[in-house]
């Protein structure tokens, strides 16, 4: 009888060390797909207009645990590859007075999701790099969603997000002087689907 017990003590540690490792490994990572994700901004230009321009290229992951209510994502930004529909333009924000890309070829957005309602995350808690300066930055997100992808089958998740900053504050002060309003919003639309 004893040897018994020990037997079934044995299983059953065997069977609840299995299902914390299988629970320790609930996060699901997720790639971010490049043809849907591209971070955009509107600036302004003298209070005349609101200038708005894109990045054609991004890349990162986004770490999920629906269950545990948390998770973290990372989105690296191909600075170079600003796109204002403006090819002056466009070489204008790549040279020294704006986001000098030879020096600061990307920037970074990096943080922690928060705040979930009904199992999603209504904001970032997280910093942006830009320019060589990392400051704090959190987005409010507007929309996530996930679903299965209807090609490949793997989970996927889409995402809203936006916050507003001031570039000054990240050493890009160009127009300040003139009267150009500095703050600057930032808008991250993403996808992203769960690594196999």
């Amino acid at each position: 009888m004893p040897a018994f017990r020990f037997a079934l003590r044995s299983t059953l540690s065997a069977a609840l060390a299995a299902a914390c490792s299988v629970a320790a490994a609930a996060p699901a990572v997720y790639e971010i797909d490049p043809a849907h994700t591209f971070p955009s901004f509107e600036a302004d230009h003298m209070g005349m207009s609101s200038w708005r321009g894109k990045f054609n290229g991004s890349s990162g992951e986004i770490a999920l645990d629906k269950a545990a209510g948390k998770g973290s994502v990372k989105v690296v930004i191909d600075a170079s590859s600003i796109d204002f529909g403006l090819d002056a333009m466009n070489d204008k924000a790549r040279g020294d007075e704006l986001f000098d890309t030879a020096k600061f070829p990307q920037a970074t957005y990096t943080g922690t999701l928060a705040d979930f309602r009904d199992g999603m995350p209504t904001k970032v808690r997280g910093q942006l790099t830009l320019h060589g300066v990392t400051r704090p930055l959190d987005l409010d997100i507007a929309r996530f969603k996930c679903m299965p992808h209807p090609l490949n089958k793997r989970d996927w998740c889409g995402a809203d997000a936006s916050a507003t900053f001031r570039r000054d504050e990240f050493g890009i002060d160009a127009g300040k002087d003139w009267g150009f309003d500095m703050n600057v919003t930032l808008r991250i639309q993403v996808e992203a689907v769960a690594k196999q």
